[in-house]
């Protein structure tokens, strides 16, 4: 089934527990901090189930139809499908939804392509995923996650502790009909508008940290689930017109709190063990497949990005002048290798019998790069704009003047752009990548697939290094050596013998 926007917010709309400091949010559809952002994705369940993308974004299977973030690829042309329904929702959103309902789908996805890796846990949890896994797809749910312990609570191994700090999430007692929850898990981006909250590990743990060693799903409406979210940037926009962006795309991050959580077992995947259930995301096409969704993303968000350059150079009549066209030459540059990279991800499909998954390695290479990258590529488009941002009015109330609105016209056009609409640019350009919204964003790109370590460690070990040995030492068994055991005059520096 392809909900609707409005079944979406329906959903949502009660029985959360959200603090927006000491206030207490419960209706997200109708509060100032998330309102417009709660319409955002209810759009998206729109959009994607029209009769122009329905083709696109969904599947048919058995005779129901199902979002296309559930397909379980079996050949490229699924994998295109899924990469062309991130690139939709992507391009509906900017870029700006990172944990747009198809992210954690994804991750889903690539765990249910492997049911025995889990049933090896315990008897009846691989089909605790299956069946999860089918009703997240017949009811088109929306999930976040919270994968990431608080620092103090995280593997001391790491961090060169001797010991963790017990508030980290974990299992406090198992009862014949489930398990309780309780402590801090991180970091829920998305939390506040998903009807699911998907709880796992992405980071190791220690042998001691069992009771952590779980993966489990419930409902972030769940009794003793309360979120805890940052400033939300959408309460304190101005008006549409100024803050364009961070005035309905802001997911929102929260840290989950979790008091005496009760979850049924049907809704437990592992338990107790901590190597598998941070393994489980690369043992399976888990990871790679939700990763890909954030490269997609990132790819439109560039896009986005490079218009806002070329046209800021336009406005200010500098395309001619040859350090602009360098700088632009290298933003298009970034954009194309980019897009090769999504594409190479496809082409270069690995199996998982009896599926296809994306690339690991073009996959990996891509994530570095691009979470090493945007802070550069935005601070680049910032130089273009120069001090426009600061020259604008406070804000779009000055044009309801009429004698203000008359000064402004004539004073601030340049050339054959009028006042009006470089206005327009730099409201759109300085709210994506200068704003306190934008300085979310620039964070939340590097680090939202993990620590700078952790991508290299992935390029490492997903990099074929005995194949490009081998060549070498094929070149190095191919040298003859000279055959010592016949003795020649040595030559002294001027060439005779000694």
């Amino acid at each position: 089934m392809l909900r609707t926007g409005a079944e979406y917010l329906a959903a949502i709309k009660d029985g959360r527990k959200i603090y927006v400091g000491s206030e207490l949010v419960r209706d997200v559809t109708e509060h100032a901090a998330f309102r417009n952002s709660a319409r955002s994705f209810a759009e998206i369940y729109d959009r994607k189930r029209s009769a122009e993308n329905a083709e696109i974004t969904s599947y048919e299977e058995n005779g129901e139809r199902y979002s296309a973030w559930f397909l379980k690829p079996v050949d490229r042309d699924g994998l295109r499908k899924r990469a062309e329904a991130h690139r939709l929702v992507a391009s509906w959103t900017y870029g700006l939804l990172g944990r747009s309902p198809d992210h954690v789908a994804s991750f889903l996805t690539g765990l249910a392509m492997c049911p025995e890796l889990f049933e090896s846990n315990r008897g009846g949890f691989g089909k605790n995923l299956t069946d999860y896994y089918d009703r997240m797809r017949r009811q088109d749910l929306f999930a976040c996650y919270v994968v990431v312990a608080p620092q103090g609570a995280r593997n001391p191994e790491m961090y060169a502790r001797k010991t963790s700090i017990a508030h980290g999430l974990q299992v406090t007692a198992e009862k014949d009909d489930g398990i309780i929850l309780n402590g801090m898990k991180l970091l829920g981006t998305g939390a506040a508008f998903s009807d699911e909250i998907w709880i796992g590990n992405l980071l190791p743990l220690s042998p001691d940290q069992k009771a952590q060693a779980v993966t489990c799903a419930v409902p972030t409406a769940a009794n003793g689930v309360s979120l805890w979210v940052r400033k939300p940037f959408e309460k304190y926009a101005v008006t549409p017109f100024d803050s364009p962006f961070s005035s309905r795309f802001d997911e929102s991050d929260a840290v989950a709190i979790f008091d005496e959580v009760k979850v049924p077992w049907e809704r437990v995947f592992l338990l107790d063990d901590v190597q598998q259930s941070r393994e489980m995301y690369f043992r399976t096409p888990s990871h790679v497949m939700g990763n890909h969704q954030s490269i997609v993303r990132y790819h439109e968000k560039l896009k986005i990005i490079l218009g806002f350059a070329y046209k800021a150079a336009e406005m200010n009549n500098v395309l001619q002048v040859p350090a602009v066209r360098e700088a632009l030459s290298k933003l298009a540059v970034a954009e194309a290798g980019l897009r090769g990279w999504i594409a190479g991800q496809i082409e270069d499909a690995e199996t998982f019998s009896p599926y296809l998954h994306v690339n690991r390695r073009q996959l990996y290479a891509a994530l570095n790069w691009c979470t090493n990258s945007y802070y550069q590529i935005t601070e680049s488009v910032r130089e273009m704009l120069g001090a426009g941002p600061f020259l604008m009015p406070a804000d779009v109330s000055a044009l309801t003047d009429p004698a203000l609105r008359q000064t402004f016209e004539r004073y601030w056009a340049a050339g054959e752009a009028s006042a009006i609409d470089r206005l327009k640019l730099m409201k759109l350009a300085w709210d994506y990548l200068g704003s306190d919204f934008a300085a979310r964003h620039t964070q939340y790109e590097r680090f939202y697939a993990g620590p700078q370590f952790v991508h290299a460690f992935y390029n490492f070990n997903n990099c074929p290094w005995d194949e490009h040995k081998r060549h070498v030492e094929d070149l190095m068994s191919g040298m003859e050596v000279p055959d010592v055991s016949e003795e020649k005059p040595l030559r002294s520096a001027g060439g005779s013998p000694r």
